[in-house]
């Protein structure tokens, strides 16, 4: 995954606006916990397509 350092410090989860940490192929929200998917570089901040937590 190829995402700019810049891009990360000014966006944040949609569903509850925690910051968003690098996990693997996803970006894992540190409030609620949803991982957003990245897909072609691009972060996909869709709560719909969010991997609910367990």
């Amino acid at each position: 995954m190829n995402l700019d350092p810049a891009l990360l410090d000014i966006i944040v989860c949609p569903a509850c606006h925690a910051d968003l940490s690098v996990e693997g192929e996803e970006l894992v929200c540190t409030g609620c916990h949803y991982a957003y998917p990245v897909r072609d570089d691009i972060p996909v901040l869709l709560v719909d397509e969010a991997r609910k937590p367990a």
